[in-house]
């Protein structure tokens, strides 16, 4: 331990051991202040935060008058000019705009928020977890495995420890965005049972939580989460008319300039520079353009927008994707920037058109990792947290943020359908009310494409089919979200999820757990004598990563080829080369290269939508249609909630388990050697059988090459993957009776052996001995193309060519 933190100052560089040592400092002073007299909330306190705008409310302040100070305040906040996304002089508006386009809201607002008034709150992945039905309950509490974070000082609290409960579940409930599910029903039906419970919590949670005091200071994320909520809540509830018998928002204002300066003073800079530290510094830049009235605000929104900027190049990837390809963490930035973008506009700032600019990157991106119904596939972490929750949409469910984004930039090729609620509270502002129609057409159309510098790489079909492939970095900086995921593919079959990334589980209450689901195992990739590409060293760190690179990608009108690998086994290179035929088969060849003998392990996880029958190379995969899968060499096994394994598991959501089918295809032999797992997905379901067939070259067969028959009632398929030694002279190869200079052919042949369909990937040449003479010749080699042979009645022809 101690060799391990001394490489880690020993990296440091003088800017960072500076900016720790002037932290470390802070938090021994305000240690010894703590232990000495701990903070309390001070009403009077807020006089000296306020600006000048407000001096008449502190004049009452200082006096102690704090009813009438809380009556001031709530009738500026009801009246001045819009900073916020929500303000009370839009509200008829938007509750008639609401009730025209989404007529079920106002009674799923209230079913939800009368579950919170009955103490039933959803938090992650847990349901109607129950809580005092009064809003007075302990804060602290992990209701789940019956546990509580100690009292103390925050930099002690061992929030990380189980013993403490899990602190995910803490922290969920603290970050009051059920307070928004409270606004929208108090908005949409005007009862003010919403309202009170709202302020009859906020008073619970200053009670139990005095400043600097216990788990709910311990992460600055979740104090600019919870000062988020605060903001809406300010909004929301603020009027001038309520008879209210406490002074809520001079509470509320004090508590949330309190958590800001505790978030100003220890930013994530170095601690967790990733999503951390963009959620706090969105909360800075939010909470200070839309709350000038606090003396600290320009500050707070400066210090904000600095750093939201300067993450700008150092998260998000040339491609749009976000650094710690995480699905889910890449969906929490575009809403990061989404709201900042929102702010920037409301309140003028010209920073707005960079925002703009970072939206548009980051929604294209996530719109290629969706599938066409808004789904976005389990990659890396997922702990179920949301932005805005305020409608209850799945936080895989990516739609909404699409939307807002089509939006707000014009982009209708961004959206998927529409309109959507939450788009209409965060463009509440009359300000976007030019910006577009609500009225978002339906685009389901979108092409096969890839994040390269991300490493994610989407085969699109026509029929709703997405496969989502892994061939990039591990993850980013310490690859605390990451998964030993490397090559691994996810498949949505016409629109329906079938080999799935089973997800996350937990972070920290159970470690074998936390370790389990995010191995190599879990995921479908390949495994090399039962150990993991990648070995995790604690909840949020690893001690060997596997990255993995591209060698071809390639995209067809009418197939996508992907060509990878990694070295994360020791001397052993494992690659992978996935073939997708648009409409018919996908095909996943692994290639096992280096020396000795190895158990190899292909795995395959599937939804619990579907069940599996393994026959002698063959696997039935029955659902809400039938898909058959065939494999080339191996014993296959299925596991379903097995306990010895942990396989057969996936995790919908944070914290929730169900079981499933895993399929795992072994295989032991001397390397290299191939691996072939054939899915037909056609409509026609006529692939009868998979055989492995020789590929041949002058000087006799191609160890490191892989062909195969896939035999049909009506036609052959040959698919040949060249892989020669890296001494072979370029010529040609040949499979059955076709040769080829390509790296991949294809090649469908009907009736009689004739040639009636090929796909050729690097190549140039095709030609083939039987019937009719199959005779491809072109100048010079191709990155992609097809050839249908039926279309255009010509072997020699009739293609259609890109490079």
């Amino acid at each position: 331990m101690i060799s391990k933190t001394l490489r880690r100052v020993a990296a440091m560089d003088r800017r960072e051991l500076g900016w720790r040592a002037a932290a470390a400092a802070r938090v021994a002073i305000d240690r010894a202040r703590f232990a000495l007299a701990p903070p309390q909330w001070r009403r009077r306190a807020l006089a000296a935060r306020l600006g000048p705008s407000l001096e008449h409310v502190g004049a009452l302040l200082r006096r102690q008058r704090f009813d009438d100070a809380h009556r001031e305040l709530s009738r500026h906040f009801a009246r001045r000019a819009p900073c916020f996304v929500v303000a009370l002089p839009q509200r008829p508006q938007i509750v008639e705009r609401i009730a025209q386009l989404f007529p079920a809201a106002r009674d799923e607002a209230v079913r939800r928020g009368d579950g919170v008034l009955f103490g039933a709150y959803d938090l992650l992945g847990y349901r109607g977890l129950r809580f005092d039905a009064s809003g007075s309950f302990a804060w602290n509490s992990d209701p789940v495995h019956d546990r509580r974070a100690l009292r103390g000082f925050w930099a002690t609290v061992p929030y990380l420890d189980a013993s403490s409960g899990d602190h995910k579940i803490i922290w969920e409930l603290n970050r009051h965005q059920h307070w928004l599910v409270l606004g929208r029903a108090f908005w949409l039906t005007g009862d003010g049972k919403y309202r009170d419970r709202c302020v009859a919590e906020l008073a619970s949670w200053m009670e139990a939580n005095p400043p600097l005091d216990g788990v709910n200071w311990a992460s600055m994320l979740e104090l600019a989460f919870r000062s988020l909520s605060w903001v809406w809540a300010l909004h929301l509830f603020a009027g001038p008319d309520a008879d209210d018998r406490m002074p809520w928002t001079v509470d509320l204002l004090l508590g949330l300039d309190q958590q800001l300066a505790h978030v100003e003073r220890n930013l994530s800079l170095y601690f967790s520079p990733n999503t951390h530290l963009l959620g706090e510094a969105l909360a800075l830049y939010v909470c200070g353009r839309a709350l000038p009235e606090l003396a600290a605000s320009a500050r707070r929104a400066d210090a904000g927008r600095r750093i939201l900027i300067a993450e700008i190049s150092r998260q998000i990837a040339a491609d749009g994707g976000h650094c710690e390809r995480s699905a889910h963490y890449h969906r929490y930035t575009l809403d990061f920037y989404l709201l900042a973008a929102v702010i920037a506009r409301i309140t003028h700032d010209p920073v707005a058109g960079l925002f703009d600019r970072t939206v548009e990157r980051l929604a294209g991106a996530a719109r290629l990792l969706a599938d066409d119904r808004g789904q976005l596939p389990h990659l890396g972490d997922d702990d179920g947290g949301m932005l805005l929750p305020i409608a209850g949409r799945d936080p895989l469910d990516v739609r909404d943020s699409l939307a807002t984004a089509s939006m707000l930039l014009g982009r209708e090729d961004l959206a998927i359908d529409g309109p959507h609620e939450e788009t209409s509270w965060l463009l509440a502002n009359p300000l976007f009310a030019g910006l577009g129609t609500s009225e978002i057409p339906n685009h389901k159309s979108f092409p096969s494409g890839s994040l390269p510098e991300t490493g994610y790489f989407v085969s699109r079909w026509s029929d709703g089919t997405h496969i989502v492939i892994d061939g990039g970095a591990h993850g980013f900086q310490n690859g605390g979200h990451a998964h030993a995921d490397a090559l691994s593919v996810t498949v949505r079959a016409s629109g329906v999820p079938m080999l799935i990334d089973p997800g996350t589980a937990c972070y920290t209450i159970d470690a074998v757990r936390r370790d389990r689901f995010r191995s190599s195992a879990m995921h479908n990739t390949v495994t090399i004598d039962g150990r993991s590409q990648s070995t995790p060293d604690g909840p949020f760190h690893w001690s060997h990563t596997a990255d993995a690179s591209v060698t071809r990608w390639r995209v067809d009108d009418a197939f996508d080829y992907f060509d990878g690998s990694h070295a994360g086994y020791d001397g052993l290179v494992h690659r992978r080369h996935v073939l997708a035929l648009h409409r018919d088969v996908l095909i996943v060849a692994d290639l096992v290269d280096g020396s000795g003998r190895h158990e190899a392990a292909v795995h395959w996880h599937l939804h619990p939508r579907w069940t599996a029958a393994a026959a002698h190379r063959s696997i039935v995969l029955t659902g809400p249609h039938c898909v058959r899968a065939f494999v080339t060499r191996g014993g296959t096994r299925l596991f379903h909630g097995d306990g010895a394994t942990g396989l057969g598991w996936m995790s919908p959501a944070y914290g929730r388990i169900d079981p499933t089918t895993t399929i795992r295809i072994t295989h032991e032999g001397e390397a290299p050697f191939w691996m072939a797992t054939v899915f037909d997905l056609s409509a026609a379901q006529d692939v009868d059988a998979v055989d492995a067939v020789p590929v041949w070259a002058e000087a006799g067969t191609l160890a490191r090459s892989v062909g195969l028959r896939i035999s049909r009632a009506s036609s052959i398929d040959y698919l040949l993957i060249a892989e020669p030694e890296s001494s072979h002279p370029r010529t040609t190869w040949r499979i059955a009776e076709f040769e080829t200079d390509a790296h991949m052919v294809f090649v469908r042949t009907a009736s009689e052996r004739q040639a009636a369909w090929v796909a050729i990937v690097d190549g140039s040449t095709v030609r083939g001995a039987g019937r009719g003479g199959l005779r491809i010749v072109l100048p010079d080699p191709v990155a992609a193309l097809h050839v249908d042979m039926a279309a255009g009645g010509s072997e020699t022809s009739s293609f259609k060519l890109k490079t």
